[in-house]
């Protein structure tokens, strides 16, 4: 039974769904109207029938229930079947309540199921149709269920031409699904307009079809435009929820609080989304252990939580959780796929290690180190090779003296003691240790009444053994004068057995002895003095005489030690004046401060005595000294002696009379400093030389330059003025004109009425004296002659913009020293240059160089390169050696020259 349709739209009969086709048919406009869906003959159990818009009717319905027990509803409309259903007639009808349960607002939704037995027979073309007032070539919305079994071809819609009551119209269409991929899905009858479907369609690989729709005459007139034809998939629940891993495994620590996160799982379902279809809901449907529950898994995120604080890894270390996920947001007639989960419990270091026993007991032999003499094990039921598990142990009692050292086996988690330092049984024949041990990572339940440390004591008995001799202590110390006579005796280094306390039967030798001053008895291990001793000596440090002592006993075994001798200081050294040169200055100094040592030990030493040993009255009468302080006294001289160099001998006398003579060589300079005194003392001559200062030496130096550069002087003048005047030479071939000039007006250029411009050509210097040039002047131009043709003009500007011939590049140069007047030079010079400006660069057909006239320009200062055209004088083969050494900028120059 088809659908009455709605004026102003497409004229044909909605989609019947044979197996489960659904077709929503709002009969009018207004909500809560009744509802036609057009199903097949026979509907399966928990299959979906089509959807109501419960919205429309009802958007406030908390509330939805079903007239008949066949049908269940969801809240998006879905109508499912509960049971397997046969139409045996061709309409069946049940109701939707709904209702809202806080205003108690109730409406209802009248379903009518209807079987389709017959399609539309074909239309006459000149069939009138009455009472229409619109046009029926619009675009109807079509649907059709996904996967339908048929029987196909399966009609779809019928598309009608209001202009089929006046012509003969043929229907097309085109578009995916009928001429494009995937071909012959569609077609429509030609004279009818009924649309059909070939084969059943998957919605997750083709969501919907956009036609387009023709209306033709046999002539191929064409009374109507395309009409957009869409044909929407309705989704099917034919695709399951599919976790996205296989197996899940998470980790947790132990002891976790309540509502702790263990991960969360996901699940995808290729069904349409935003649909009952998609609603997936989570939940835990197994656990392995099945006893404690601990996990809790959120219906809609899949996010898994514990329980209860109560995981404990020691116990359980794994759960295995066998999980679901189903879309219909968890209906029974849902699909529903399933999953494993493993939560592994990780570790907290909530248990100390203990040792296995309290009390250890163990023993080592005296003297010995770096030995174990000890293991202790412990227990811990933390994670093996973990930081909760491995051992720290700690020494907390009777290791003071830091003998015994304790570490972990870090395979066998055991603690091993070492001796560190040896142990004397002679002082203590047994140690008591306590050692503690906790694990690296802290303790977890600090807070608790359990102590997180457990401890064990070991008692260590120290073994005797037979020991050698021992030097103890090793640096032992006598006293003896450092005048003592030779022979005498004094107690020696002392060894004893560590056994009897006692000296007997040890011998001794001595190891080392820097200056021989003292023999070793070898029986007692006294002392005697072989060489007169001396505290002053330069060996001696701070009065203290080191010599070394092996001691042995009859086994052999040894030791050594130190015996230090104090030299006790004896008056035997007199003071006296390390200086013993000193400069006065007369201009500034009328005085010099001398400062006298003594060796001995102050107490043999200041205050001292100075005063002027002579036997001649001259030394008293020209010097006087005056006492400053006990150790210094100021050397001054009288009546104005003259300046040199004079000897002064000086007295100095300690606290007990003994003395010394000091001869003072003291120079009396005319200087402001000593640094500036002339006067010298010749050491060798004992002071009866004079050596000259480095001002001295350096005037000297200066006067003889001085004078050599006069001598210079006077012999350059005279081979200048030698030297005869020379006209200009008839041999120009030979010769370079060199104009010096700028190529843009300068500061110092001058401008001629003949077109020469020149400038000054500075003379250059070859060697002390060189050899200066001059040149032709006239009206302010300067030319020089450079004769020898072996030397090119150096460009380099100086202040002044002036340039310079430097000698010092490509040979010997000489100068013409010839000077001209301008009209000489003109007439001389003219002639010349005109037959060479005419044959410049010429080649064989006597055709000028393409750089004949160049037009040259300032390039400003500093240029490396310079400026030069192509005129040069031309010579033979054999007269152009000079070009070999000319500078970088007339290369080309040169090069062209030799070309030609």
């Amino acid at each position: 039974m088809a659908a009455a349709r709605p004026s102003g739209f497409w004229s044909g009969a909605l989609c019947p769904q044979l197996l489960v086709t659904l077709a929503i048919l709002i009969i009018a406009s207004e909500a809560c109207k009744n509802v036609t869906l057009n199903v097949p003959s026979k509907l399966d159990a928990k299959k979906l029938v089509g959807r109501v818009n419960l919205k429309e009717c009802f958007k406030s319905a908390n509330l939805i229930h079903s007239s008949d027990p066949d049908f269940h509803i969801l809240e998006d409309g879905s109508v499912y079947t509960t049971n397997t259903i046969l139409l045996s007639l061709e309409k069946r009808s049940f109701t939707i309540l709904l209702s809202n349960t806080e205003n108690q607002e109730e409406k209802k939704i009248l379903v009518f199921l209807e079987h389709q037995t017959k399609v539309l027979k074909k239309r006459h073309t000149k069939e009138k149709v009455l009472r229409r007032a619109k046009r029926r070539w619009a675009p109807i919305p079509c649907s059709m269920l996904e996967n339908s079994l048929g029987p196909f071809p399966l009609f779809l819609q019928q598309v009608q031409s209001d202009t089929a009551q006046n012509y003969t119209i043929y229907y097309s269409i085109r578009g995916p699904g009928v001429d494009q991929e995937p071909r012959n899905l569609f077609y429509v009858e030609r004279d009818t307009g009924n649309l059909y479907c070939t084969r059943p369609v998957d919605r997750e690989q083709y969501e919907s079809f956009e036609l387009v729709a023709f209306a033709t005459t046999p002539d191929g007139y064409t009374p109507e435009l395309p009409l957009p034809l869409l044909i929407k998939i309705e989704d099917e629940n034919d695709n399951y929820p599919i976790f996205t891993e296989e197996t899940y495994t998470f980790t947790i620590l132990e002891n976790s609080r309540v509502g702790s996160t263990v991960g969360q799982v996901c699940a995808t379902d290729k069904d349409e989304p935003d649909t009952m279809h998609t609603r997936l809901k989570y939940s835990i449907i197994g656990q392995v252990p099945p006893s404690p529950t601990l996990f809790f898994m959120h219906p809609s995120t899949g996010v898994i939580t514990t329980t209860s604080s109560q995981l404990d890894r020691e116990l359980i270390d794994k759960y295995q959780l066998k999980i679901k996920v189903q879309d219909m947001d968890g209906q029974y007639f849902g699909l529903q796929t399933t999953s494993t989960c493993i939560i592994n419990i990780g570790d907290v270091n909530d248990h100390l290690p203990t040792f296995t026993r309290t009390s250890y007991v163990t023993s080592v032999k005296e003297n010995t180190v770096d030995v174990e003499i000890l293991r202790v094990s412990v227990e811990d039921k933390d994670l093996v090779n973990t930081a909760n598990w491995r051992a720290n142990y700690t020494i907390l009692k009777g290791n003071e003296n830091g003998n015994f050292k304790i570490v972990t086996d870090p395979k066998t988690n055991e603690g091993i003691l070492c001796v560190v330092k040896p142990l004397n049984y002679e002082e203590k024949q047994q140690v008591i240790v306590q050692i503690g041990v906790v694990n690296e990572a802290p303790f977890s339940r600090e807070a608790s009444s359990r102590s997180a440390m457990s401890t064990a004591t070991v008692t260590v008995n120290v073994e005797d053994q037979d020991e050698g001799p021992e030097c103890n202590p090793p640096i032992q110390t006598v006293r003896m004068k450092e005048n003592a006579a030779v022979g005498t005796t004094s107690n020696g280094y002392k060894a004893y057995d560590p056994e009897t306390r006692s000296s007997s039967g040890i011998r001794y030798k001595k190891l080392t002895d820097p200056t021989g001053w003292v023999t070793v008895d070898e029986n007692t291990g006294s002392i005697k003095v072989f060489r007169s001793l001396d505290r002053e000596a330069e060996t001696i440090r701070n009065g203290i005489y080191n010599i070394t002592i092996l001691a042995s006993d009859q086994k052999g075994r040894t030791c050594t030690g130190t015996l230090g001798i104090i030299l006790q200081d004896v008056n035997d050294n007199g003071p006296f004046i390390r200086k013993q040169q000193v400069t006065i200055c007369k201009p500034t100094m009328s005085s010099a401060e001398i400062v006298a040592v003594d060796p001995d030990e102050p107490i043999n030493g200041p205050p001292f005595d100075f005063s002027l040993e002579s036997s001649t009255s001259e030394v008293q009468r020209m010097w006087r000294l005056e006492k400053i302080n006990d150790t210094a006294a100021r050397l001054s001289y009288q009546n104005d002696p003259a300046f040199g160099i004079y000897v002064v001998p000086i007295t100095v006398r300690d606290r007990f009379g003994l003395s010394s003579v000091s001869s003072l060589d003291v120079t009396l300079c005319d200087c402001i400093t000593e640094n500036d005194c002339a006067f010298r003392v010749d050491p060798s001559t004992g002071g009866g030389g004079i050596q000259l200062g480095k001002w001295a030496i350096l005037a000297i130096l200066l006067g003889i330059a001085l004078l050599f550069c006069i001598l210079f002087t006077l012999v350059c003048g005279a081979s200048r003025t030698s030297k005869p005047l020379k006209v200009i030479p008839d041999d120009l071939a030979q010769q370079n004109l060199i104009v010096s000039n700028t190529e843009a007006p300068g500061d110092d250029k001058v401008y001629s009425v003949n077109g020469f411009t020149t400038q000054t050509v500075g003379a250059s210097a070859q060697g002390i004296c060189g050899t200066v040039g001059s040149g032709v002047n006239n009206g302010g131009q300067t030319i020089e002659m450079v004769k020898g043709g072996h030397q090119t003009l150096e460009s380099c500007q100086r202040a002044g913009h002036h340039h310079t011939l430097d000698s010092c590049r490509g040979g010997r140069v000489e100068v013409d020293n010839s000077r001209c007047t301008y009209s000489e030079w003109h007439s001389f010079t003219q002639p010349r240059l005109g037959e060479k400006v005419h044959l410049c660069n010429q080649d064989e057909n006597h055709k000028h160089a393409q750089d004949y006239v160049l037009t040259y320009n300032y390039e400003g200062r500093g240029s490396v390169a310079g400026s030069v055209g192509c005129c040069s004088e031309r010579q033979e083969e054999d007269g152009l050696e000079f070009l070999d050494n000319l500078e970088p900028k007339f290369r080309t120059l040169a090069e062209a020259c030799m070309k030609r």
